[in-house]
């Protein structure tokens, strides 16, 4: 291979490509995570979470992508297995389980939680440990994005329970409007 001359030593380098298999490795068992309870949810949300999960993990897709480019930028080798993935992921399966939808999003919620937890040590290890302000940069910009996917998850729980009619005292047309 041709020597990579881009002002960071090769220890930096190879420090800065741990953080971001690791980051690899959770992005990729969140990205299968969310396509199964995209499969697999169902009840009143479902089409709203449906549409919701897949505009994520097509999000996650791009990123994991982008990550792995980001390796072989620094000249190392994206992890590429599920065996290694699960070696380095932070993030659990939930194998044989298939939760409530609300049990889905809160499962969801504390994986992307742990994402930003791990990326926001790994902005300051790239910058302060390795030297590697772009990687920081890279990591801040995906760390953003899953902050943004933890308020939107957030909400989802913080709010109102969908009732059916039947639940609740139907209201007269005066009443509705006000009168």
């Amino acid at each position: 291979m041709q020597r990579i001359n881009i002002g960071l030593t090769e220890e930096q380098r190879k420090g800065v490509i741990d953080l971001l298999n690791r980051d690899v490795s959770d992005a990729y068992l969140l990205l299968v995570k969310t396509k199964k309870y995209h499969w697999d949810v169902v009840g009143p949300q479902f089409i709203t979470l449906h549409k919701l999960w897949e505009t994520h993990y097509e999000v996650l897709t791009a990123n994991i992508d982008a990550m792995a480019e980001r390796v072989r930028t620094l000249g190392g080798y994206p992890i590429g297995t599920m065996e290694g993935f699960l070696k380095l992921a932070s993030i659990k399966e939930h194998s044989g389980d298939v939760p409530t939808a609300t049990n889905m999003v809160r499962n969801l919620l504390e994986d992307h939680e742990t994402v930003v937890r791990n990326m926001r040590e790994h902005v300051t290890k790239a910058s302060e440990d390795y030297s590697d302000e772009g990687t920081a940069d890279f990591l801040t910009g995906l760390m953003e994005q899953h902050e943004e996917i933890s308020w939107m998850l957030r909400s989802f729980l913080e709010g109102e329970a969908v009732e059916s009619s039947g639940d609740r005292p139907m209201m007269s047309p005066k009443e509705a409007v006000g009168v």
